[in-house]
Order: structure tokens, then C-alpha cells, then sequence
């Protein structure tokens, strides 16, 4: 079955050999971009894609990569093998970090050195079945993402304490996941994810300008639409228009598509998975080249 295994600056070890300098940025202070992708048949999804989005992040902060994409791949994919088996029929969690390296005790970016790069493999572990078939609760939560009115705005930077308190939130009102709203009170993404809604036939989402992480798997979902005829609006949500929304769901790599039935306790449409959610899935899973495979909810 699935092992573990993880890259420090391109040497592979066993997880309990990898480690990382106590006066690293990554640690002390969230100083890092990162990455997480799954696979599909063994085989990372949409790396190209991945990468260009990590060095997108990278450059936002102003962290120079210290490798180019072709390397990154290479040592993506000698993870993988490292972790899998060559029969093993499980798929793998990847995430690949960068942070701005070591240096003394001091928050100026400049004192570090030799920027640190780590991939980590894992057994991909979804929601369960449940999830999919009945749908899941969330809640709306006013909180500040640490890249918010930054130059940074968009990047996926390690620093996550602000979805960490979250979700924390939404687990102690009953809810799997949060809807994040930001200082005008607009809808933008959930703690990990893409949100988006159905109402009278058309896809709604919030635009990438609103400074939400820019998501593989929304751009897939996104031409998945598309492709099924459903027009697409990038626009402004508040929390009434997901209230009033037909149907919500939320997208992210490991997730894929996950249909949220309550939002602040208030069912939506019709308190069950949607059609569109359905059709969306099924449309994304094909082209991945899983669309033999079961759905989630079955």
C-alpha cells in the first residue's frame, strides 16, 4: 500500500529522517509558499499547472526558487516512487514547499540564506462517502488572510493560522467547512477551497481580483461548465446570495467537488446535492480519465 516519504533539497528520505533547521523562516515565522496536488493512476494531476501557480507565489513574496520546474518535477515524480509501490493501486497527497531559507532571529528577509525546498508524499486520504452523497454544513466567518492587502494578495503562503481559527470556528458551530468573507463582507473562498454557486441555470464564482487563491481545480470545474453548455459569471458574493443560491459547492485538488447543503444553518434549495454539482463531477472526472471509475457518492 501507500508509504510515505519525503524530499529535503532533493535528497529522499524516510519521514522520520527528513528534518528542518529550527531557525528556518518556514518555521519561525510562515515564511514560505507552497503547493498540493494529488495524483490520478499514480501520476501527479495538472503539475504543469501546479508549478506554474507555485512559481507565481513564490514571486509574490519575493522568494527566488531555488531550482527551475524541470527539477521540481523530477523530484515530485522520485518522491512518488519513492512512497509507492510499482502494483500499488492507491493515489498519492503531494505538497511541495519552499521557504526563504535560514538566517538569525530577525523578520528582515534579506538575513536569510539558501532558500529550503521540501516535497512530502502521503497516502491521499478524501471525504468520506458521506460527505459527497448527503452534502456538508458551512459557515460564514469575517476573518483577515494574512496576504489580504499585500502585494502578496493570491499567493498560497504556509502561514494558514487565519483558516486554522476558521475552521476551528465552524467545528465548534457544527459545520465541516468555513466560508471566508473579507473587510467588505464579500464571500471569497472557503478556509481551503474555491466556492462556488448555481442560480437559475448559470455558474457563479468570485473573481480571482478579490485575491482568492487562483484553484486548479476551479479552472477545470470552470471549463467543465463550459463544456456542459452552463455559463460561467465571475462576480462579487455576499452571504445572501448564497442563501438564495440553488446550489453551492466547493472545488479544491483533494476534495474535487464537495456539495455543501446548509450554509449558517440555512438549507440550500433543496437541502440535498444538485444536479449541476452532479453533472459538474462527472464532467470533471472524465477528464481526468477517471470517468470509468465510481463517483464519490456511489
Amino acid at each position: 500500500m501507500s508509504r510515505r516519504a519525503v524530499s529535503v533539497d532533493g535528497v529522499t528520505r524516510a519521514p522520520e529522517q527528513a528534518t528542518v533547521s529550527v531557525y528556518d523562516r518556514g518555521f519561525l515565522y510562515g515564511d514560505g509558499v507552497f503547493e498540493v496536488l494529488r495524483t490520478y493512476g499514480g501520476r501527479p494531476f495538472a503539475l504543469y499547472e501546479h508549478l506554474a501557480r507555485f512559481r507565481r507565489s513564490a514571486e509574490r513574496v519575493h522568494i527566488v526558487l531555488p531550482v527551475d520546474e524541470a527539477t521540481f518535477e523530477r523530484e515530485i515524480e522520485a518522491t512518488l516512487d519513492a512512497a509507492v509501490s510499482g502494483d500499488d493501486s492507491h493515489e498519492s497527497y503531494v505538497r511541495v514547499v519552499v521557504t526563504r531559507g535560514t538566517g538569525p532571529l530577525s523578520l528582515d528577509p534579506d538575513t536569510a540564506t539558501h532558500p529550503l525546498r521540501v516535497v512530502l508524499v502521503e497516502p491521499l486520504v478524501v471525504p468520506p462517502r458521506d460527505a459527497y452523497f448527503g452534502g456538508v454544513s458551512v459557515v460564514c466567518s469575517s476573518t483577515r488572510r494574512p496576504t489580504d492587502g499585500t502585494t502578496a494578495s493570491g499567493a498560497k503562503v504556509t502561514n494558514y493560522l487565519a483558516s486554522v481559527l476558521a475552521l476551528r470556528e465552524a467545528r465548534s458551530r457544527g459545520a465541516q467547512e468555513v466560508l471566508v468573507l473579507d473587510a467588505g463582507g464579500h464571500v471569497v473562498e472557503g478556509a481551503t477551497s474555491n466556492v462556488f454557486l448555481m442560480k437559475a441555470g448559470r455558474l457563479v464564482t468570485p473573481p480571482e481580483s478579490a485575491g482568492i487563491l487562483a484553484g486548479i481545480t476551479r479552472a477545470h470545474i470552470v471549463r467543465a461548465a463550459g463544456s456542459l453548455g452552463i455559463s460561467v459569471d465571475e462576480r462579487e458574493l455576499f452571504p445572501d446570495d448564497v442563501y438564495g443560491a440553488d446550489e453551492v459547492f466547493l472545488t479544491s485538488s483533494i476534495r474535487e467537488l464537495l456539495p455543501v447543503v446548509r450554509v449558517d444553518e440555512r438549507p440550500i434549495g433543496p437541502g440535498a446535492p444538485g444536479p449541476a454539482a452532479r453533472a459538474l463531477h462527472r464532467r470533471f472526472r472524465e477528464s481526468v480519465g477517471m470517468g470509468d471509475r465510481p463517483m464519490p457518492w456511489e
